[in-house]
């Protein structure tokens, strides 16, 4: 589950409501693509802007169309209580593990980080995936700190937010986390532009934002760069640099709507409010990209 190419679809939305026709349509396309995972509730997922019970009917509804593709929930939250009371929930609608982020309005210690992982691994039957994400949480592990969540019960893997351009010293930046980590718990790349590199270092996967939209391309990378066919990666990955460069610029969870609605998937705005996707005129210079993928 916490190998090879994990998919993080967006929640459409429909007003103030969840698009539950469009997510259920989103979840198959992954599921159908084969897809080693599906990550909901993720920060493409737009998490933070459900309540819980959206959240819950989220994970229920992936659960539903995902067949046999396993589920990973997000279940980040300000509070330790509601972090608990959400992973109780996903695990209730059919999620396979669950993705943690350290979320903050007060930023935290590393003592209470790791206070808050110790808390919910204890609690849970599925595995969990520390979500390592300094851009928006403002919060930067160690790698000795993520050693101490490693050592936890029920955690399987981490998802860093990149690697490297070096291939030597991206490398070197897996091989130091992976010292300090039980075996059993896997590394994901997540910054998009960095999966080809991130597996050629020794990743063991890609947590990713385009494999939501364009899931077929992206296995083609995750199945080169872990064949060991890195040039043929790189090419492919090198190719989508357009995309990697809206990415750069506004995030991914503007443009990733913005291509949601022109594919068709949801319907526009498709974002909770007031958060709105990029303007269509925004992808006129990658269209023929876009045309080309899949």
């Amino acid at each position: 589950m916490f190998t090879g190419l994990s998919a993080f679809p967006l929640t459409p939305f429909r007003g103030e409501k969840i698009d539950e026709k469009a997510f259920g349509g989103i979840i198959r396309r992954l599921a159908q693509a084969q897809v080693d995972s599906i990550g909901v509730l993720g920060s493409t997922g737009s998490y933070m802007y459900l309540d819980r019970e959206e959240r819950r009917r989220a994970v229920e509804l992936a659960s539903a169309h995902a067949g046999s593709t396993p589920v990973i929930a997000g279940i980040g939250a300000l509070r330790t209580r509601d972090v608990l009371a959400l992973a109780e929930d996903a695990q209730a609608a059919g999620a396979s593990g669950v993705l943690l982020a350290p979320v903050s309005y007060q930023p935290l210690t590393e003592d209470e980080t790791f206070s808050l992982y110790e808390q919910v691994s204890r609690e849970l039957s599925v595995p969990l995936c520390v979500y390592d994400n300094p851009r928006t949480t403002k919060f930067t592990f160690t790698d000795e700190l993520h050693g101490r969540i490693a050592a936890l019960p029920n955690v399987g893997s981490i998802k860093i937010p990149g690697v490297p351009d070096d291939p030597a010293k991206a490398r070197q930046r897996i091989q130091r986390l992976r010292s300090q980590i039980p075996g059993h718990v896997t590394i994901g790349v997540s910054g998009d532009r960095f999966a080809a590199a991130g597996i050629n270092a020794g990743c063991d996967g890609w947590y990713s934002v385009l494999g939501g939209l364009f899931p077929r391309t992206c296995r083609e990378i995750v199945q080169a760069a872990s064949s060991g066919r890195y040039p043929e990666a790189a090419a492919l990955s090198d190719r989508l640099e357009p995309l990697w460069s809206l990415f750069d610029r506004f995030g991914s969870l503007r443009p990733a709507a913005a291509i949601a609605i022109q594919l068709g998937l949801m319907e526009g705005p498709g974002l909770p409010l007031p958060l709105a996707p990029l303007p269509p005129s925004e992808l006129k210079e990658i269209a023929d990209l876009l045309d080309s993928l899949e």
